[in-house]
């Protein structure tokens, strides 16, 4: 496991969910000041200085449970509310997106011009807005600061912390199925064909060496595939072309995007067993969840008529259709969590905290509850 893949996995979905979003504003005719409201606020919360700085202290990934509780605070960041069914498709979508980029991704490497196409379509999103602007700036600079430096080895390993983490997913999604690169039970088709990784030849030779280094013979062998030469290496700098094309925007308005569950994610989900035994990290993990959620600054909307709904799918029928026939195992409750000093919020830290012991296998003793006193008042202190 990797301790700097949780920046990249944030960054690249939170990429993909700012892209959604901009569809879905665009599909509902949401008025222009609102929807840029909108997008500002998410981007101006996601890439906050205090959330930022324990984002990119080293440390392993959490559980998609955390995550997934971090990405509800941050699609609630503005005046824009999404229900629970919604939430789960946006949820899906993003996931599914980033996991195709790190499956097709030619190099381990790569990885990170992927995150550099995101970044590059966020701060096209802020070009009006010079402070949030700024953010962005100075999160690219982290990014090249900290993985820039990195070898083939250590992106590797970040790719199959990746990898490891998206395993278990397996939703079928609409514009992936219509382009034959997914099967129907949700699982990728990688393509036998196209250029080769930057630094490699064409798969095809054997080159056989004596001793003391001297070609002595060749093979050839048929690849079984339709490669060509590699293209370019695309640009690892703030400012440059990237030259692979996954992690930009494959979303549009004339384009609508369903997901499904597929059949074998719904038979894990029924299978799956409860684990019983105690897990040491759940605590720690919620201290974790509580940094974050503390270093968010969200903005309350002035009016309860300046809020508005987006719907991800069709129709309000189709969304609460959604909903029901979603298996519980593969649904989340919408968290909110206001990180100052009022009770509502100390309750809901606490329910969160009963969340994540039950699920460990815990009960929450009285010795559970001074802990989650002591993050409350962690919590507060931010």
């Amino acid at each position: 496991m990797s301790s700097r893949t949780l920046p990249l996995l944030f960054i690249n979905l939170g990429g993909e969910m700012l892209y959604i979003l901009d569809q879905r504003l665009r599909a509902q005719n949401i008025p222009a000041d609102k929807a840029k409201k909108v997008m500002n606020d998410i981007i101006t919360t996601m890439f906050n200085k205090k959330f930022l700085e324990e984002l990119f202290k080293p440390q392993e990934l959490y559980s998609k449970k955390a995550l997934r509780t971090v990405f509800d605070r941050l699609a609630h960041a503005s005046i824009m509310r999404l229900n629970q069914a919604s939430m789960d498709k946006l949820y899906d979508l993003m996931t599914m997106a980033f996991k195709y980029q790190v499956l097709l991704c030619p190099r381990a490497k790569d990885i990170l011009l992927v995150s550099f196409n995101h970044m590059d379509a966020i701060k096209d999103f802020v070009k009006d807005t010079p402070s949030v602007l700024s953010q962005v700036d100075e999160t690219y600079r982290q990014l090249i600061e900290m993985y820039t430096p990195l070898s083939s080895g250590e992106f590797q390993l970040i790719r199959q912390t990746l990898l490891i983490f998206f395993q278990d997913m397996h939703i079928r999604v609409s514009i992936f199925l219509k382009d034959k690169v997914q099967n129907s039970n949700g699982r990728f088709v990688l393509p036998i064909s196209g250029p080769v990784p930057h630094g490699t030849h064409i798969p095809g030779l054997i080159r056989m060496f004596s001793c003391n280094g001297e070609e002595v013979k060749r093979l050839q062998f048929r690849n079984g595939g339709n490669y060509t030469g590699v293209l370019r290496e695309g640009s690892f700098e703030m400012f440059g072309e990237r030259v692979i094309k996954l992690g930009t925007n494959m979303y549009s308005v004339s384009r609508p995007v369903e997901t499904h569950m597929s059949g074998t994610s719904k038979n894990s989900a029924q299978k799956k067993s409860v684990n019983t035994a105690p897990n040491p990290l759940a605590k720690e993990e919620l201290n974790m969840l509580a940094r974050l959620m503390g270093g968010m600054e969200v903005q309350k909307p002035g009016n309860a008529d300046s809020g508005f709904r987006v719907n991800l799918f069709a129709t309000d029928e189709e969304e609460e259709e959604a909903l029901i026939s979603r298996p519980d195992e593969f649904s989340y409750d919408v968290i909110k969590i206001q990180a100052t000093k009022n009770q509502q919020a100390n309750a809901e830290l606490v329910k969160i905290m009963g969340d994540f012991t039950e699920e460990a296998g815990e009960p929450c003793s009285s010795s559970a509850n001074s802990k989650g006193d002591d993050l409350l008042a962690m919590m507060d202190g931010l």
